[in-house]
């Protein structure tokens, strides 16, 4: 203890001495000494080992930028401008409190202190001023660091906006989760019927409500059921569903919230009409299982979804047609124009509640747009308004003459009414006057005589007719059912098309009924049209013609014989004929042509949604009975091997049981057939590369991509190492190496996931001929799940030649 004693004392007399010697010699103080005095209350103590200041009342500021820094004090000029030999010290010594040592003499030997702030800062002993300087401008003032330390909520909500407005929307819901996904996950429903309820909206759950729906699509399946390519989707004769099947699977999906592949495996015995003859043969019988694509269901579906579209759009039509009414009846003063338009109103009210179809209820709009066309109502007069297109009916209306159109006889829902068999109507009485000496009070500047006002009568009359809802359902029927089509090429077309060509099957067409349509046929001629190589006509054979005429002469003539009423069945036989031939065929011609298109783009989806469907539903390669390795793998180990031109080389993937990468080898030489001995040993050499990385890796399978013929000699060639690795070292074979299957892979999705964004994704520092033997492996190992890797929001899978009329499919309609 003496001795110590007397150490510590000849230590404060060297002190002193190199004090004495050295003016600006300072003691260090170290650290660990003061923070332990601070931590212990050791404050207050005049000691020079310390400085004299009170730790007990210390800060957490103060504690935290002691944490961060030392607490050796030194000087920090302002600008970077400056002589660092002023500010360089001792290395042991720093920070000296010599009043003299901010002194500085000038060249004319003027003496001035340094100016510049004052304030100490602490930096960590022995630390570069300039590194100090630099640090100090990167991360700004230590007080800023505390504040926003301090700060946290507000911190964190200010790294929110700034996301918000430096990344794009598009962004931010692809890697960020955004409100609308909250919701989505708060709400106890599926993604997917969240998804198709903001289009359809919220379906009825009411029990009049699905059964009305359920009679609808009854009536639609009944229908498909009578077509052929319906009989093509259901597979044959034979096939019935049940209405009270069809309303339980609506209960399921719209009040339990059932998806279709749960309803299809745990509820299939609620709904068995719907499921296919192979799930029903399930129930009793046991099989192999496989993957099923339960048509029916989906079709239900699809079918469920048009019927909320239109259920949805009639409602909306409705409020628009209350809300058009009774704007146009307070612009209106004539009692008599009042009257009819209640009349028009109610029998547009009446029609679109019975209307079931899309095309009925365009029909029962053009009928309200043309008594009720859009004006000017609620527009102010100084408001810019856009100019108005004005037709030739509603010239003729506001001249009145709907007066002398409503005295031709029966109106066109009369007329509607007695073609349907609906209702029987009362004969029609003769006029005691001729057509011109009525319309002789209607002459006026712009209809100058009577021939100008009948003729504008007849026209409002015959628009009339072709706007009637009743009239056309009549005539479509019949036109739909007995319209014939006929092709003819054009002179051009006839250069073209020869036997090869792709529309020599379209080429000449003659009378071809439209319910003889089968497949994509009508999508050529299409095509061919729009190319103009073909010129195609539609027809209504004339005896059909000369039927629908009698029928409508029938109804709507006067059976009278006086004089009166023949001069008037004169202008009503001009009414139908103007009626027929200008509005209505013509309307019917361009109905025709989006039904045979409606009609092959659904053939032509489901042979492209059977050849994904055949792609995909293949299940995974299954390893041989002796092939089971100890771990027992789930899945089987995979090589892939991708044929290479030279650059790249042919390359060799080993894939694990879960499709992850475990080497990658390149073999360019292997398929080399040159006699040259460099080129021989190059070859040699591969194959003992090949032969080794057989060896390392077991594989039970070889997949080889099939893209051309040179895959047949590289086949040949991996055989030949394979034989070598048998005879050569028949030890180091595993289980089924002997016997190692080498099996054809079509290349064409790998190829898609070489160029996809999901691949650079997951295999960043590969090249493109490794992603593709990568994908090669894994859609071996499990097709549908390879598939289902490029269903992303890059929509790679679109991408994928499955049909050779694709391209007449849009985009969406084939990702849905």
């Amino acid at each position: 203890m003496i001795d110590l004693i007397n150490l510590f004392v000849l230590g404060m007399y060297d002190y002193l001495l190199l004090q004495d010697n050295n003016p600006k010699f300072q003691k260090r103080k170290y650290k660990r000494l003061k923070k332990a005095q601070r931590e212990f209350g050791q404050g207050g103590s005049s000691d020079d080992d310390f400085d004299g200041s009170s730790g007990a009342g210390r800060s957490a500021e103060d504690k935290i930028k002691d944490d961060l820094f030392d607490d050796v004090d030194v000087d920090l000029p302002d600008d970077d401008v400056g002589d660092e030999e002023e500010l360089a010290v001792d290395e042991d010594v720093v920070g000296s409190e010599d009043e003299m040592a901010d002194f500085i003499v000038d060249e004319d030997g003027n003496g001035h202190r340094r100016k510049g702030d004052h304030k100490k800062k602490k930096y960590r002993q022995g630390s570069d001023i300039s590194a100090l300087r630099d640090a100090s401008e990167i991360f700004g003032d230590v007080d800023e660091l505390l504040l926003i330390r301090k700060k946290g909520l507000a911190s964190s909500e200010r790294v929110e906006r700034r996301l918000e407005d430096e990344f794009e929307p598009t962004v931010l819901s692809d890697k960020y989760m955004t409100g609308k996904d909250d919701e989505i996950r708060q709400l106890d429903m599926p993604e997917r019927m969240q998804i198709s309820e903001e289009s359809t909206g919220s379906p009825p759950i009411d029990e009049l409500s699905i059964e009305e729906e359920s009679n609808w699509i009854y009536a639609q399946f009944t229908s498909l059921l009578k077509d052929p390519d319906g009989l093509h989707i259901f597979g044959g004769q034979g096939f019935s569903v049940k209405k009270d099947d069809i309303a339980k699977f609506l209960e399921l999906h719209h009040v339990q919230k059932l998806e279709i592949p749960f309803i299809a495996m745990y509820r299939k015995e609620q709904c068995r009409s719907l499921l296919d003859s192979s799930d029903i043969s399930e129930l009793y019988i046991e099989k192999k299982p496989e993957t099923k694509w339960h048509k029916v269901f989906w079709m239900i579906q699809d079918l469920d979804r048009k019927w909320l579209l239109l259920r949805k759009r009639k409602m909306a039509l409705h409020g628009y047609y209350t809300k058009r009414f009774e704007e146009e009846s307070r612009r209106v003063y004539d009692e008599t124009r009042l009257n009819l338009n209640q009349y028009l109103f109610e029998s547009v009210i009446k029609s679109l509640k019975v209307a079931e179809t899309e095309r009925e209820v365009d029909d029962v709009d053009s009928k309200f747009n043309l008594h009720f066309p859009a004006g000017e109502v609620g527009i102010d007069e100084g408001q810019y308004k856009r100019p108005k297109r004005k037709s030739q009916y509603s010239i003729c209306s506001k001249a009145g003459l709907w007066e002398v159109a409503n005295k031709f006889g029966y109106s066109a829902e009369q007329l509607g009414l007695a073609l349907s068999l609906e209702k029987l109507v009362d004969e029609l009485e003769d006029a005691k006057e001729t057509p011109e000496e009525k319309a002789l009070n209607f002459v006026c500047a712009m209809f100058e005589n009577p021939q100008a006002v009948l003729r504008g009568a007849r026209h409002m009359a015959a628009v009339e007719i072709s706007c009637e809802p009743s009239v056309k359902k009549y005539v479509r029927g019949i036109y739909m059912e007995n319209a014939v089509v006929s092709t003819s090429p054009t002179a051009d077309g006839n250069g073209v098309i020869d036997s090869f060509h792709q529309f020599s099957g379209v080429k000449w067409l003659r009378e071809k009924p439209l319910s003889k349509f089968e497949g994509s046929q009508w999508l050529l001629i299409q095509k061919a049209e729009e190319e103009k190589l073909l010129q195609v006509t539609f027809k209504l054979p004339e005896n059909f013609m000369n039927r629908l005429i009698s029928d409508c002469n029938e109804h709507y003539l006067s059976v009278g014989v006086s004089k009166y009423a023949q001069l008037w069945n004169e202008q009503r036989k001009l009414i139908l004929e103007d009626a027929l031939h200008t509005f209505i065929l013509p309307s019917m011609e361009k109905e025709a042509r989006s039904l045979l298109t409606i009609r092959a783009k659904s053939r032509l989806l489901s042979e492209y949604g059977q050849a994904l469907w055949n792609k995909v539903s293949a299940g995974p390669y299954q390893k041989k009975e002796m092939d089971i390795s100890s771990d027992e793998e789930s899945a089987p180990r995979v090589m892939a091997c991708c044929w290479g031109p030279g650059t790249p080389p042919n390359t060799f993937v080993m894939l694990d049981s879960s499709g992850e990468v475990l080497d990658v080898l390149y073999a360019g030489s292997l398929t080399l057939r040159s006699q040259n001995v460099s080129d021989q040993q190059r070859k040699k050499n591969d194959q003992d590369r090949v032969l080794k990385f057989m060896v390392d890796h077991q594989p039970h399978v070889l997949a080889l991509g099939a893209v051309n013929l040179s895959c047949t000699r590289l086949k040949d060639d991996i055989y030949e190492v394979i034989f070598q690795v048998v005879e050569e070292k028949p030890r180091d074979v595993g289980h089924g190496m002997d016997d190692l299957t080498i099996v054809y892979v079509d290349e064409s999705l790998p190829r898609l996931y070489e160029n996809s964004r999901i691949s650079g994704e997951q295999l960043p520092q590969q090249s493109g001929i490794v992603k593709r033997a990568v994908a090669l492996g894994r859609y071996l190992q499990n097709p549908l799940a390879m598939a289902a890797t490029l269903c992303g929001p890059g929509r790679e899978i679109l991408s994928w030649k499955l049909h050779p009329l694709e391209n007449f499919l849009q985009v969406d309609e084939k990702y849905e």
